[in-house]
């Protein structure tokens, strides 16, 4: 089966998003290496991604075949759409290496990616009138549920709020970009998605440069081959190729199947927290872990129950 607006098979699309997920939880493994051996920041790190991904899409960009010419977006749609994910996209990522370095990447990218779609769903219903419905509310509880027993429950050493707080700052900034990309696309208008993430990303290195340069854009190691090839890594895998694949396999997926096979991303980030990073996860941790993934698969369920309705009413002749 293929989905007939993108041409691409089905099963394809769904390969592409787990590559995707799994790929994007290697993104904090990374850069708890990075931290490890040398004195890079978070800000400088996330400023390498987004330059490292610039570059590659950019030479994604040069080397693919050319389109179908779809209608051009009007000029300040275009650029909210450029400056709300390049600023979202840099809030996300920037916060997020800060609460991996603050409290460790299994508790970090749990949060950030368990908030993100609680805020969406929140987001949503306040500034586009989205009902949340009973079952919404319900894992919007559950997330929240979640957090507490985190941050109230865990080992003070394994959870830290400072950390948890980063985490749910990059997680409005993951929930900002989604919300804005759903708010603009509510019309259907035809966008060139590998060419916004480009923009982002350029818009993020810019953004970050500053900042970066004042935290230090050359890490002091003793294992500068080290340190180089992870800031390779990060921006060719989770970055560059990453978004690529999340793009071109979004566009034939549910949302509803689309944000269960992310659950992917926090669930392999905790996998190399133990198992390569040797870090400790607690009772609590865990019980917060499965709240947090149980809450997201509900939103999931929710929406694929509210979109399978607005089909059913659709069928129905008037």
């Amino acid at each position: 089966m293929s989905n007939p607006a993108t041409g691409l098979p089905v099963g394809r699309s769904l390969f592409y998003l787990i590559v995707a997920g799994i790929a994007w939880g290697t993104a904090g493994a990374a850069a708890s290496l990075i931290f490890e051996v040398s004195d890079l920041g978070p800000l400088a790190l996330s400023f390498w991604r987004c330059l490292g991904g610039l570059v590659l899409l950019l030479a994604a960009l040069a080397l693919r075949p050319r389109r179908v010419a779809v209608p051009a977006e009007p000029r300040r749609r275009r650029l909210l759409r450029v400056l709300g994910t390049g600023v979202g996209l840099t809030v996300f990522q920037s916060a997020y290496f800060a609460a991996v370095e603050a409290t460790g990447l299994a508790v970090g990218t749990v949060v950030t990616l368990g908030a993100g779609p609680v805020f969406i769903a929140v987001g949503a219903r306040l500034t586009m009138g989205e009902r949340l419905g009973r079952g919404g509310l319900t894992a919007v509880v559950g997330a929240l549920a979640g957090l507490a027993v985190l941050v109230l429950g865990g080992d003070g050493a394994a959870v830290r709020p400072a950390g948890v707080a980063l985490a749910l700052l990059s997680a409005a900034g993951y929930a900002t970009i989604t919300l804005l990309t759903r708010w603009l696309g509510r019309d259907g208008g035809a966008t060139d998605s590998l060419a916004t993430s480009a923009w982002a990303f350029g818009i993020g290195a810019v953004g970050l440069l500053p900042m970066a340069a004042t935290e230090g854009l050359v890490p002091h190691t003793a294992q500068a081959a080290q340190v180089v090839t992870l800031l390779g890594y990060v921006a060719a895998v989770p970055t560059a190729l990453a978004y690529a694949l999340y793009f071109a396999g979004a566009a034939a997926v549910r949302a509803a199947t689309v944000s269960v096979i992310m659950l992917l991303e926090p669930v392999s980030a905790a996998v190399i927290a133990v198992v390569v990073l040797r870090e400790q996860l607690t009772a609590a941790t865990v019980a917060g872990t499965l709240l947090l993934l149980m809450a997201v698969a509900g939103l999931a369920f929710a929406e694929a129950r509210s979109a399978a309705h607005a089909r059913r009413r659709a069928a129905v002749p008037a």
